[in-house]
């Protein structure tokens, strides 16, 4: 998933989103562990979006206590 579509989306959805993308990435090193994926690239790109996801998430609360802060 790109940035750009993780900044346009809502607070709300990227933490469903999150938790979906970090059950999906668990089963996926599950699986492998037993028997080797076909295409194991799966898991970096999984692991690069929950990334991106935290971050932006992370971003977002840092704005929230400025604005708090300085009012």
């Amino acid at each position: 998933m790109k940035p750009s579509v993780i900044r346009e989306m809502s607070t709300s959805e990227l933490n469903e989103r999150l938790e979906e993308d970090q059950k999906h990435l668990v089963r996926l090193k599950l699986n492998h562990a037993v028997s080797p994926l076909e295409n194991p690239n799966k898991i970096v790109v999984y692991r690069k979006t929950v990334a991106r996801i935290k971050t932006e998430l992370k971003k977002r609360q840092i704005e929230e206590s400025n604005k708090e802060i300085n009012n």
